[in-house]
């Protein structure tokens, strides 16, 4: 009789991703698909004609900014989590949420200015169109400052660390998704009026 050495159950290497990373990934594709299916409508739209032509408020421009600035230091966080460097760790997860709340105050900003240039959500459809397109993104982005929020508490409770890295490696991707989705969004609404 051959008998077969195994490992405790706990020490069985899993095939495959994680749950939670392949969750926050179909998150993405489904949010890509949102916003591919946006800018398509947006372009059809437009070549249908009564088509209204507007500046936009440098004040998005900033925001571009600000969500390169935020990936910069979430990315940070996360190099900070994985050398065990708590004490930076902590100071670029709370600079990652103060460029998201940036973030939103940069947006309702924009909108504000959009207002005054009397463009508004109500009207022709390049208008509306642009209110949802960064709408539907700001929603993203709220979601992403809850997750930054939560992956923070968890810094400021020590548990995360070069040992349990699986949090902030999920928030650091979405976030960099976040970022590079609204210097899409910011280049194709710019080059696209």
């Amino acid at each position: 009789m051959i008998k077969v050495a195994m490992k405790p159950s706990d020490e069985i290497e899993q095939p495959g991703i994680h749950p939670s990373k392949f969750v926050t990934w179909l998150l993405i594709v489904a949010s890509v698909m949102l916003f591919a299916s946006l800018t398509s409508a947006y372009i059809v739209r437009k070549g249908e004609g009564n088509w209204l032509l507007f500046d936009i408020p440098n004040v998005f421009a900033f925001s571009v900014v600000i969500a390169i600035i935020g990936s910069i230091t979430m990315q940070l966080a996360y190099m900070m989590a994985k050398k065990d460097e708590i004490g930076k760790l902590k100071i670029f997860s709370l600079l990652t949420l103060i460029a998201g709340f940036g973030f939103v105050i940069s947006q309702y900003l924009g909108w504000v200015a959009l207002v005054n240039n009397n463009i508004h959500f109500v009207g022709n459809p390049s208008e509306s169109f642009f209110y949802v397109i960064s709408g539907v993104h700001l929603a993203h982005v709220i979601g992403g400052i809850i997750f930054v929020g939560v992956v923070t508490n968890n810094v400021f409770r020590y548990k995360v660390h070069k040992k349990n890295l699986l949090s902030i490696n999920l928030c650091t991707t979405y976030w960099h998704f976040l970022g590079f989705t609204w210097i899409y969004l910011y280049f194709f609404l710019l080059l696209n009026r």
